[in-house]
């Protein structure tokens, strides 16, 4: 194996003017910008290891070679096509720019995925989740307007931990979110979700914000704003409580709300809107959902079945 060359910082550079790109352009939030210079970062690595210094040297045996070794790494499948779609990305834009003259990712396809659609609670385990708080304390009625929220308008973790007080329209009942990529929609909250959210703001919020000023409406017991972890923790108490198993993560919540709405009837495009999606294709996933939810229940049910 070669020595890195001196001169590799070339390839570091055009990476960061892609990164540059993506969150001044594209408007990509800071988290997923972030996600994509770890990705790149590493990639990076692995060339300079082989002794590149410019991206036009790059050709599909390097990326199979880089594939490779990550696979025997033990990388999951899913973090393997993640990279890959990154440097897609990466090189899509350096040939529109003129930094390559070719692309290396040409007939490359990537790891096999598996299968499965989203996993998402049943009505009953919700209503144990929802009703596991403590309904007196203050982090306890904390905790069930998160849990309430999350449910009620299919928020993706960095939008409950960044929902600013503001952001709160009781009037229209309503919330502002600002999800990906910086966009903004407004998300319908029904009245009971309302009603725990106002009794924890005008009570709890307060003592919890030791005499700070904050302006996330979700605190930690020190008065600052949760963080993600913060927040999975929180979730993966009341799973435990309410003695919910599977593959539970803090977006399970969201594909719960999103599975039930179409369950009671709620049209595509509708729930489209809600989740903040913007392609039709990724909201389909939950009509497969529901259609061999259907299926399942006819044969569970059926008399022929």
């Amino acid at each position: 194996m070669t020595s890195p060359d001196p001169q590799a910082p070339a390839l570091h550079g055009a990476v960061d003017r892609y990164l540059t790109h993506l969150a001044a352009e594209r408007g990509l939030a800071a988290n997923s910008v972030s996600s994509y210079a770890e990705d790149l970062a590493d990639l990076t690595g692995y060339l300079l290891e082989e002794g590149l210094t410019a991206w036009d040297q790059v050709d599909s045996v390097h990326v199979i070679g880089y594939l490779s070794r990550a696979a025997k790494q033990g990388l999951a499948p899913r973090t393997r096509a993640r990279r890959l779609s990154a440097l897609r990305g990466l090189v899509a834009w350096l040939i529109k720019h003129g930094e390559m003259s070719h692309d290396p990712l040409t007939g490359l396809v990537g790891p096999r995925l598996p299968g499965g659609l989203p996993y998402f609670l049943s009505r009953e385990e919700m209503s144990r989740l929802l009703a596991a708080p403590a309904p007196l304390s203050d982090l306890g009625r904390r905790d069930r307007a998160i849990l309430e929220l999350m449910y009620a308008a299919g928020l993706r973790v960095s939008e409950v931990i960044t929902l600013g007080v503001g952001s709160v329209q009781f009037q229209v009942g309503c919330l502002l979110v600002r999800g990906k990529g910086d966009k903004e929609r407004l998300v319908p909250v029904h009245e009971t979700a309302l009603k725990v959210l106002k009794d924890y703001l005008e009570g709890p919020r307060g003592r919890l914000l030791k005499g700070k000023r904050r302006e996330e409406v979700f605190l930690n017991n020190r008065g600052d704003g949760l963080s993600r972890m913060g927040l999975w923790k929180i979730i993966r108490k009341y799973l435990l409580k309410a003695n919910i198993s599977g593959p539970v993560t803090p977006h399970t919540l969201r594909h719960t709300f999103a599975t039930h709405l179409l369950e009671g009837g709620a049209d595509l495009r509708s729930v489209q809107l809600m989740l903040g999606h913007s392609d039709i294709g990724t909201t389909q996933v939950y009509t497969h959902v529901t259609r061999q939810r259907l299926v399942e229940i006819h044969h569970r049910f059926h008399p022929r079945g």
